[in-house]
């Protein structure tokens, strides 16, 4: 790189960046940052809001301007190396990397950064990447992490101002009657619900929520045709089949998951539909309960798979099951504090403890009736009573 002209058109780029507004609420991966880290990775699926969040965490640290590099990794031809280590020569003490899956050799550049210069590195990359499938060893040198979409908590801090308490599932287990009496006099539970299952699981819908689902199928092109095409060296004729893969899994009942007829109708063989779901997954557009990987080879069959929030239906289905909807809601709230298991009786078991049974407003016990620790999980009701819990509560879980 020549020198401080090229350095200085960085800096011009990253003032920009670090002018723009940012926002005062913080997503949940913040609280759970270690910022005595020489190097941070922050993975996610595009839209989710990596770009703010590490805007954020270079604010935590309360460093001149001068002092902080932010770059954008589709816009660098040079060396990521050579990038820090003249920003190093100037007295830089914090790089930040956005969209990091767009550098070559971004593993190895990583690597000689950590272990040749002595600042700290903040990165972001696609949720895709692979970290664990690298020739150079990143685990020892980075700590990373993983931003979900949002929570429906999250969505209400955003969209309306109404900041709540995160729950455990412990206070959800024990106390969902009152909390959710607490929490009706904030809001109109339902109703807001009603709003997240529409719009709410991505951050860009204060952009605008006519154009939220365009954005959104747009962002699932981007997922396929660019990260995974480049990440897994995937033909475009093959991301085709991917995509009519997501479109028949989102039209499948869970229970009714016949990986023979899913592979037949995708028109692909077995092992080549394990890939494409471990690709899928890796990816964050769908979550497979059971069917553990080695790689992309699926140890035994998945029990259930569902796409990764409850907005993805509202683009990828032409015929929405609102059991799959429900499910699909719980799953994603659940899963990023607690192990969710199938269940032979109910529908889940989670941390290996508690069966719960997701369903209406009129579902029931008979399913799960004289099973210790199980609940009913009910949809389309504020409160619940006894081990009868509100679907929407499990949304306050991060």
């Amino acid at each position: 790189m020549s020198s401080t002209v090229s350095l200085e058109k960085l800096y011009e780029f990253s003032n920009l960046y670090f002018s723009l507004p940012t926002p005062e609420f913080k997503r949940y991966l913040y609280e759970e940052i270690d910022f005595s880290s020489k190097m941070i990775g922050i993975l996610g699926q595009r839209g989710v809001g990596k770009t703010t969040l590490i805007r954020q965490l270079a604010q935590n640290y309360a460093l001149p301007s001068s002092k902080i590099l932010y770059i954008s990794a589709d816009n660098i031809v040079d060396s990521l190396f050579e990038i820090a280590k003249e920003f190093s020569s100037f007295g830089g003490e914090l790089l930040i990397i956005d969209e990091i899956h767009k550098a070559d050799n971004f593993a190895h550049e990583l690597k000689t950064i950590y272990d040749f210069l002595d600042i700290k590195v903040i990165f972001s990359g696609s949720s895709a990447l692979e970290i664990e499938n690298s020739k150079v060893d990143l685990s020892r040198r980075v700590l990373f992490y993983k931003l979900h979409s949002l929570s429906l908590r999250e969505f209400l801090a955003i969209k309306y101002d109404i900041n709540l308490p995160k729950l455990t599932l412990e206070d959800i287990l024990t106390k969902h009657q009152d909390i959710a009496s607490d929490i009706k006099k904030e809001l109109k539970p339902l109703e807001y619900f009603k709003y997240y299952k529409e719009f709410g699981a991505y951050p860009f819908f204060t952009e605008g929520e006519k154009g939220y689902s365009l954005r959104l199928n747009e962002i699932i092109n981007i997922i396929l045709d660019s990260e995974v095409a480049t990440i897994y060296n995937v033909d475009s004729d093959k991301i085709n089949t991917i995509r009519k893969l997501l479109h028949l899994l989102c039209s499948s009942v869970p229970v009714e998951l016949n990986i023979q007829n899913l592979s037949s109708s995708a028109g692909v063989s077995r092992n080549t539909l394990y890939s494409y779901l471990y690709y899928l997954q890796k990816a964050n557009l769908i979550e497979i309960i059971g069917g553990n990987f080695a790689n992309k080879k699926l140890l035994n069959k998945p029990d259930k798979i569902y796409l990764e929030n409850i907005n993805l239906y509202n683009i990828l289905c032409s015929h929405q099951n609102i059991g799959s909807l429900r499910e699909s809601f719980f799953v994603s709230q659940t899963k990023i504090n607690h192990t969710i298991k199938y269940a032979q009786k109910g529908d889940f078991m989670v941390d290996d403890t508690f069966i719960f049974e997701i369903g209406g407003k009129n579902k029931d016990f008979s399913q799960i009736k004289d099973i210790k620790n199980s609940f009913v999980v009910a949809d389309e009701i504020e409160t619940g009573f006894g081990n009868k819990i509100p679907l929407w509560l499990f949304g306050f879980l991060y």
